[in-house]
């Protein structure tokens, strides 16, 4: 934004806000490191078509706190919009325009409030960080994204790099998957893909895409033609994506007004300067995670740790009908060996299917574990010994030299800290047999616990100074409504790491 004595210029600066700013895709993402200018850019956008009084739009955070924060979207907007004639109208979060425009700012802090939108017409949809979002909360709202107004709908998103989240994968084109960094030569390049459930069918261009299509796109064309009397032109089911990286280098508003920030960004650990300076997509930042994003992937790469004989094991998450799915896996030391996935399943299957693996991997009763909370209540009745896991049960006392109770708020947290200590140092590998499994038709059993990992979360210690994990319903609006239920079978492991009997034999 430049000065004169009686104009006020808004204009991108060059870079990244041009290179977004220029693209004409129906979907633009702009991915990168911090300080880029993203959400200027975003708001930005929308003043391309204000004299048309028919235009307005709505961009979203995931919750109404993120649009208020201090620097935030809405502050952000108070230096922009009143310069292009925007009046705010703060209880709303709305600005009005003077021809007619209205820009809306809201949120959908839970999976249902997508459906508020149901029924609405919304020309421009801006998401600012949208690995926030879920997969479905975004496809969902390119539903609403509609326009009588003359001017084609499209739809702008930022974020920052988050390489476990849905949107590293709609973007892998785009990044170099050894290192993480954007492709340079891909930068802004425009492609298009139609989504058949949770599978993309890319192509170069639109003609591509309905080529590689044809039998799911042209019987919808053809039933419309038939039923409705209505001709519609195929190409309409079929999207444009472009991404579009930046550095703050590119920021040269930034660089001059508060210099501080790029020494702040590179003053950090070397995994955060990677994502937040760097732009990289391959590294994770969180320090709510209990499984370090590098130490956890490795469970995939690392060889066997050397074992004692016969130290086998089998850990089952139990489920018989709905979303959740009934998984045993057997393990040799802290490798995962074998596994078993089912979508549903009665009694008898999962008894037999776990006497199926004791019998074939010889593994005595008291070294399997199962989920007893709701129908997993009934395997103790068949195999005698094996032990029940009640996840709100009270945590195990971690050294019998001390018997002080534990500070974990029940037993599932102390064996996700357990677990995640020792993943994080080294001790858990996966076989290539069971992480080459498909977990489902879309996903490999190694790409599934990559997805699930970043729901395990430490929340906030309770009244008693006690450590908690994240409550299931928070960990299923991260994972889009499901459970994870890999990781809680692979988190029962740590059980026989704290049980005090074994504890005692291995000190000795």
């Amino acid at each position: 934004m430049t000065k004169t004595p009686d104009i006020i210029r808004i204009r991108p600066q060059e870079g990244y806000q041009m290179r977004a700013l220029s693209s004409g895709a129906d979907i633009v993402i702009g991915g990168s490191g911090a300080g880029v200018g993203k959400t200027y850019c975003l708001l930005l956008e929308f003043l391309r078509h204000i004299n048309n009084p028919e235009w307005g739009g709505v961009i979203f955070r995931r919750t109404s706190p993120q649009i208020n924060s201090e620097g935030g979207l809405w502050d952000t907007s108070e230096k922009l919009y009143p310069h292009a004639g925007g009046t705010p109208v703060r209880s709303n979060l709305r600005w009005d325009f003077e021809k007619g425009a209205k820009l809306k700012f809201s949120h959908l802090e839970y999976e249902k409030d997508k459906n508020n939108w149901q029924g609405s017409q919304i020309p421009f949809i801006g998401f600012d960080e949208l690995t926030h979002f879920t997969e479905s909360m975004f496809f969902y709202l390119l539903t609403r994204s509609r326009s009588t107004c003359g001017v084609k709908p499209y739809v702008r998103a930022t974020c920052n790099p988050d390489p476990d989240s849905w949107v590293s994968k709609l973007i892998e084109w785009w990044i170099d998957q050894d290192t993480g960094l954007p492709i340079v030569e891909r930068d802004g390049v425009t492609r298009c893909f139609y989504r058949d459930g949770q599978n993309y069918i890319w192509g170069d261009d639109k003609q591509e895409v309905l080529d590689k299509a044809k039998h799911l796109i042209m019987p919808m064309v053809e039933k419309s033609k038939i039923v409705a009397k209505v001709e519609i032109d195929p190409f309409s089911f079929i999207k444009s994506l472009a991404f579009v990286s930046g550095s703050i280098y590119e920021n040269a508003e930034l660089l001059s007004v508060n210099p501080e920030y790029l020494a702040n960004l590179a003053s950090q650990d070397e995994a955060t300067k990677a994502q937040l300076l760097d732009g990289n997509w391959k590294v994770q930042v969180n320090k709510h995670e209990l499984y370090e994003y590098y130490r956890f992937i490795q469970i995939f790469e690392r060889k066997p740790l050397m074992i004692l004989k016969n130290e086998r094991f089998i850990t089952a998450d139990i489920a018989t009908e709905g979303s959740d799915k009934f998984i045993v896996g057997v393990w040799e030391g802290h490798c995962l060996i074998d596994i078993l996935i089912m979508d549903k399943s009665n009694g008898k299957e999962i008894i037999d299917n776990i006497q199926a693996f004791k019998h074939q991997y010889n593994i005595a009763n008291n070294k399997i574990v199962y989920d007893a909370d709701g129908v997993g209540s009934m395997v103790g009745g068949f195999i005698e010994g094996a032990i029940s896991f009640h996840n709100g049960g009270k945590p195990l006392i971690e050294d019998t030299r001390d018997n002080t109770t534990p500070n974990y708020t029940n037993l599932k947290t102390q064996c996700y800290y357990k677990s995640a200590k020792d993943v994080n140092d080294g001790l858990y590998s996966v076989s290539e047999k069971v992480f080459t499994t498909m977990y489902d038709k879309n996903m490999t059993v190694e790409q599934r616990f990559k997805y699930e990992r970043k729901a395990i979360k430490k929340d906030k210690t309770d009244m008693d100074g006690k450590l908690k994990i994240l409550p299931k319903d928070q960990m299923k609006v991260i994972l889009n409504n499901q459970s994870p239920d890999m990781m809680d079978m692979f988190m029962m492991r740590a059980y026989f790491d704290l049980k005090p009997a074994l504890l005692k034999f291995w000190h000795t």
